[in-house]
């Protein structure tokens, strides 16, 4: 048996389970031999067993086992069956062990081989360690140096920027001086060049962070000082030149601040600056102490009162040099806008030389791509030019304050509305005049004109009233409700006509003004035939004649044949466009096109136009019929469509040749013109065409053998019409037949059989004429 101190290897073990017998049990033990090589039947029983079951549970407890064989009583016995089992086991054991003998030797082989292979990796890796540590050794120092010698390297190079750029600076700031010392007059130096200086020396000095360098800091203020002068001169010249309307002048001033970075903020200061001046001159003009020559609240002669009332004898003199100097303020207000125009003008044409930029997308900071540089110009400017137009004229605002604060002004501006509304419009006329330049928006749009006119629009009001109390007094004082029953003499009735005819006369030149005025000469004539009715006793006027009344209705009727004789006028030209169209040659796809022609669109703006702004008026109210009772606006309604019409189709009838595209396109705007007329003037279905309209209708249906009067006289169409208004319609069926025996005798002459079946009808409606004629 081998001693405790030197226990034997598990491989002299094996040998000994091999080679040694199993022991024999103990003589104690009640248990028979086991075999050496149990069974799998024998090794069951450690699973069927009660006893040995347990050892298999994973939460086997020894304590509890031990405490249960105690107490029950046979613990001698249960000592031995575990003997039995313990003695099983190892036989177990051993005949696994010997059974896999080889395997157990092969696996212990692999083991030293690892043993071995990790002895020689120690090794390897202690050298490893010992290679790595030499190397940071070795490279820790180069990298240092290399480190230190880059950062000496970074500091050298951005030393030489600095030179470099200081060098430049210096030397651009030499250049400047040197431009600015050849000329002591700075008048004289030339702008641009200096400007371009200035800005670059500046661009270099914050680009490059040159502050703190003493040689430039020292030389940056005297650049500042230039920088200053430059802004001095270059905007004397600009302002110069807006003044005289110069363009070469503008041009260079805006190239000068175009060169110093500065455009945007300096054009945007000028229209600023032309604004207050505006706004300026119209708080100056209706100063009035400064027109009645004294101060508030008393004074010496002339001065003004409270209210802005003049002194007694010194209200003639405020008068006109309150007008006087509101006709300065239109010669100032004139000179601004045209200033402010002028610059917007050269801006949309001027060019950097160098760069090619156009001014206005440097001051717009837009791409050229993304605007047209006169229509953005256009709507930048024009918004800004009405926008501070109604408050140079006076805003609302302002001019309510006026109107409330001096009843002086409120006086002379109501009672001479006519005169002051006159100025106005002959301001926007020279301005529109002035600015009349090929290429170039104008300076105001028609809503600026309307906002400058809505102005003074409280002015407006007090004039109407003020003409309306007039009449309304002449007619009650002629026509005294005291007085039931009696009758006005003649040269009562003439009386209120004169004074009629008179504040029509005062508003004649103003058309807008005009319509006003007889809206307020309606309301008398009602007030007037209200007097008479009840002078009368009776619910209506006298069926028989009346000169009085006779009289007042030519008044009104002449006071209102202007403005529909000028609207027809309009509507006329626009339908003379019609021989600027090309119907010969029209394509299929513009014959099916839904639209109208560009001149019949014009026309309906002009019906639709003429319709809100006078006819809503003049007219009686939607609900009431136009084929009613006729008035003098209804008669002259029916007169401007039935004109309207005739033209158009005498007109549409003289365009040659017509192709069958044409005439799609052709019958389109005849519909769009009906639908216009219709619903904006008369209705089409109760207006009536003379022959000589159809007459001439024909000829579009017949052959180009038969030609028109206005072909065979070689007239031109507004020509030919106005020998058609000047003629009777014998006369023009004269002019007819003479083109149809021409026509006849061109058929006869190639010896056709046949007319075209317009020709005789022609004839049919022409004798159909002359019978009515005789």
């Amino acid at each position: 048996m081998a001693s405790p101190a030197n226990p034997r290897s598990p491989l002299q073990r094996l040998s000994t389970f091999k080679n040694t017998p199993t022991a024999t049990p103990t003589p104690t033990a009640t248990a028979t031999p086991l075999p050496l090589s149990p069974s799998p039947s024998h090794l069951d029983t450690f699973s069927s067993d009660a006893i040995f079951s347990a050892f298999l549970s994973p939460d086997f407890n020894p304590t509890q086992f031990s405490s249960a064989a105690l107490s029950s009583g046979s613990a001698a016995s249960r000592i031995e069956k575990l003997q039995d089992g313990l003695r099983l086991l190892d036989t177990q054991l051993r005949h696994e062990v010997l059974s896999r003998h080889h395997e157990l030797l092969d696996q212990l082989s692999s083991v030293k081989v690892a043993e071995s292979s990790l002895s020689s990796l120690r090794s390897s890796l202690s050298s490893l360690q010992s290679s790595v540590r030499r190397a940071r050794a070795e490279l820790s120092e180069p990298h240092r140096v290399i480190a230190v010698q880059t950062q000496q390297l970074n500091n050298l190079h951005s030393t030489s920027l600095l030179l470099q750029y200081t060098l430049r600076t210096l030397r651009l700031i030499q250049k400047l001086r040197n431009l600015v010392d050849s000329q002591p007059d700075s008048s004289k130096w030339d702008l641009t060049k200096a400007a371009q200086l200035h800005f670059e020396i500046l661009t270099l000095y914050n680009e490059y962070h040159l502050s703190g360098i003493d040689v430039v800091d020292t030389e940056l203020k005297w650049v500042t000082e230039i920088g200053s002068k430059i802004r001095e001169e270059g905007m004397k010249v600009l302002e110069k030149g807006l003044e005289s309307l110069n363009q070469p002048e503008v041009g260079l001033g805006l190239q000068v601040f175009y060169n110093m970075g500065e455009l945007r903020g300096t054009v945007d200061g000028l229209v600023s600056k032309y604004k207050q001046m505006g706004v300026k001159s119209v708080n100056n003009a209706l100063d009035m102490k400064a027109i009645s020559g004294g101060g508030y609240g008393g004074g010496g002669p002339g001065g003004v009162q409270r209210h802005g009332t003049p002194q007694i004898g010194s209200g003639a003199k405020s008068r006109e040099a309150l007008w006087q100097r509101m006709s300065g303020c239109m010669d100032q207000l004139h000179s601004v806008l045209l200033s402010v125009w002028h610059l917007q003008r050269v801006l949309s044409k001027k060019r950097d030389p160098f760069t090619h930029v156009l001014l206005l997308d440097e001051v717009m900071q837009l791409s050229l791509h993304r605007i047209l540089a006169s229509s953005y110009l256009f709507n930048h400017f024009t918004k800004e030019i009405s926008k501070f137009s109604g408050e140079v004229l006076g805003a609302h605002s302002q001019m309510k304050s006026v109107f409330t604060a001096s009843s002086f002004v409120k006086e002379i501006f109501t009672v001479g509305y006519p005169k002051l509304v006159t100025m106005i419009e002959n301001l926007l006329e020279r301005i529109s005049r002035d600015t009349d330049v090929k290429g170039v928006p104008p300076a105001l749009s028609s809503e600026g004109k309307e906002q400058m006119v809505a102005a003074i629009e409280i002015f407006q009001t007090a004039f109407l009233a003020l003409c309306l109390n007039r009449l309304s007094d002449l007619v009650n004082s002629v026509f005294s409700m005291s007085n039931r029953g009696g009758v006005p003499s003649k040269e009562h009735i003439s009386r209120i006509t004169s004074r009629i005819q008179e504040e029509v006369e005062a508003v004649q030149q103003d058309p807008r003004l005009t319509l006003l005025v007889l809206r307020e000469i309606n309301k008398v004539l009602i007030l007037l035939a209200e007097r008479v009715e009840y002078q009368h006793d009776c619910p209506l006027l006298p069926r028989t004649p009346c000169p009085a009344l006779g009289a007042i209705h030519g008044v009104a009727g002449d006071s209102v044949t202007s403005l529909f004789q000028a609207m027809l006028d309009r509507l006329e030209s626009c339908i003379l466009q019609i021989h600027d169209q090309n119907f010969g040659t029209l394509s299929v796809d513009a014959a099916m096109d839904n639209n109208a022609s560009s001149y019949m669109e014009e026309l309906q703006k002009n019906i639709i136009h003429f319709r809100a702004e006078f006819l809503s008026r003049l007219l009686p109210s939607s609900g009431a019929s136009l084929t009613g009772i006729e008035t003098i606006c209804t008669r002259l309604v029916r007169s401007m469509a039935s004109r309207v019409l005739i033209f158009f189709i005498r007109h549409a009838s003289l365009v040659r040749p017509l192709s069958e595209s044409g005439k799609l396109r052709m019958a389109r705007d005849m519909a769009e013109l009906e639908l216009a007329v219709g619903q904006n003037l008369f209705p089409v279905e109760q207006l009536d065409l003379p022959p000589s309209v159809i007459l001439h209708h024909l000829y579009s249906r017949g052959p180009e053998d038969l030609q028109s009067p206005l072909q065979r006289n070689k007239l031109t169409p507004l020509q030919y019409s106005l020998w058609m208004d000047s003629q009777g319609e014998d006369q023009i069926w004269k002019g007819v037949k003479v083109t149809l025996d021409d026509y006849a005798a061109k058929v006869r002459a190639r010896g056709d059989k046949e007319f075209s079946p317009v020709y005789p009808l022609m004839l049919k409606v022409g004798a159909s004429l002359t019978r009515n004629e005789s």
